[in-house]
């Protein structure tokens, strides 16, 4: 009789992350009863595409905000003009992780429904959509002014 080894192979690393991204098994729901499950190991690669997209169109956005101030116009959001009073780190800092955070909770429930009716990864679409809208606003204003 062999003696179970005492050290705990579930342990987290880096390796666990890469593997867990790569290998994923969970992809669809394995019952029928399961659809209420909405939480998955994998995400279909659209939903990276827009929340990656979204993010990198958020820092355009900072980044246009902060060249158009610069050139006299003004800041239309109340609450990012006030946190603009307080510096340009502070509101780019607070931009970027509102950002983030609103796009890892709607990645996170891409799978829910919203009032039993809209996915919740078609927010995620639309936030992209909005600030792709956004920032061809904002260049367009950049280049009249210039």
């Amino acid at each position: 009789m062999t003696s179970r080894s005492s050290a705990d192979r579930r342990q987290f690393s880096w390796r666990t992350v890469v593997y867990g991204f790569t290998f994923s098994r969970r992809r669809v729901h394995r019952r029928a009863a399961d659809t209420e499950v909405i939480f998955l190991d994998w995400h279909h690669p659209w939903l990276f595409f827009l929340a990656t997209g979204t993010m990198l169109l958020s820092c355009a956005d900072a980044f246009l905000t902060l060249q158009l101030l610069d050139r006299g116009m003004i800041e239309a959001n109340p609450v990012m003009n006030a946190v603009m009073s307080h510096g340009t780190a502070l509101f780019t800092s607070t931009k970027l992780a509102m950002t983030a955070f609103g796009i890892f909770v709607l990645v996170f429930l891409a799978k829910a429904r919203f009032l039993n009716r809209l996915r919740t990864g078609l927010f995620l679409t639309t936030f992209f959509t909005f600030y792709a809208c956004l920032v061809c606003y904002e260049l367009v204003n950049l280049f009249s002014l210039s």
